[in-house]
């Protein structure tokens, strides 16, 4: 049986690559709905020595199956946002504790103890609705930092400008962590000369502005904060895990998530490095779900194991895969 210790003990690519292929083979035989897909694919594990071999569910899935690998009790079901009558994606978690031991020493990779920041928080999109797992990661985050001025943001921005030139004033490493369109609210409305805070975006208009390109948003985020950089979070209902850029939108995964790209007109090929790319998902974390997924995504992978986000697929449908009617 795979540990989460076999996956956050991850620290070299020969182990990443033996648990990956271990949880092939777990997922394989326990989570039905990956089994199918991939005996439509004829690939069984004993055809696979390569992780870069084994195949990725499209992301689509979650909307329309229980992608789940565990018979154990759903603790916890998280789900996507969506328009009015759309169909949102359901990710069962079965152990909250391997997403809770994820987000925490992926974070602290990247970022070291979060108990060294305040944690602000600009989620209104996410936390007008149930089942965000965003906001159950950030929610334990502002936990965890045992900060008293850590906490949470909907519409109140005239205080939240107090509270970050109050830190600021008192030189308090915070963490502004925020979805675009509310960010780009608040700059708006208050100039800032941030030197202690991080501002990271988790990406997304939701509908409530017109979508800009990165570059476009970040400058403008770069500008109204003070900030030299703007971060960025990758991270999906569908997944466990999360990537973290420092600028620029150079995204890195933690040891247990890796990124690769597949060829936009064939959904069964991988795409070299550089070249731009539907973003494939190993998020071994995502033990007791999937841990191969094909999102919607368009990006380039890098051979360091870091990777940048392109935009998105034109169509609903990821193209080049036609086995979706299991």
């Amino acid at each position: 049986m795979i540990s989460a210790q076999d996956i956050f003990g991850i620290q070299t690519q020969e182990e990443f690559q033996k648990v990956a292929l271990d949880v092939f083979k777990f997922q394989f035989k326990h989570n039905t709905v990956y089994r199918s897909f991939c005996d439509l694919l004829y690939i069984h594990p004993s055809d696979i020595s390569n992780y870069r071999d084994i195949p990725f569910l499209p992301i689509q899935f979650f909307k329309s199956h229980e992608v789940l690998s565990s018979k154990e009790a759903i603790q916890k079901t998280f789900s996507s946002s969506g328009t009015t009558g759309s169909i949102t994606s359901k990710h069962y978690v079965t152990d909250l504790s391997i997403y809770e031991q994820s987000f925490r020493k992926g974070f602290e990779h990247f970022y070291g103890p979060v108990e060294d920041y305040v944690v602000l928080a600009l989620l209104p999109s996410y936390l007008e609705r149930d089942g965000s797992s965003l906001i159950y990661m950030v929610n334990d985050m502002i936990n965890q930092s045992k900060h008293p001025e850590s906490g949470f943001y909907l519409h109140n921005l005239s205080d939240l400008k107090e509270k970050l030139l109050e830190l600021e004033a008192q030189q308090k490493k915070t963490l502004l962590i925020g979805v675009s369109f509310a960010l780009l609210d608040l700059v708006e409305s208050f100039q800032f000369d941030l030197k202690h805070t991080i501002v990271m975006e988790t990406g997304g208009m939701k509908g409530r502005r017109k979508e800009l390109i990165r570059e476009e948003l970040h400058q403008i985020l770069k500008k109204g904060f003070g900030v030299e950089h703007i971060h960025s979070e990758y991270g999906m209902t569908e997944l466990l895990s999360q990537g973290y850029s420092k600028g620029q939108g150079i995204f890195e995964c933690p040891p247990w998530m890796q990124i690769l790209t597949r060829d936009p007109e064939d959904a069964l090929t991988l795409a070299d490095n550089h070249k731009t790319g539907g973003i494939n998902v190993i998020d071994l974390a995502n033990l007791n779900s999937c841990a191969f997924i094909a999102t919607q995504d368009l990006g380039r992978a890098y051979p360091n194991n870091t990777f940048e986000v392109i935009g998105r697929f034109d169509h609903s449908d990821i193209r080049g895969c036609n086995l979706m009617v299991l």
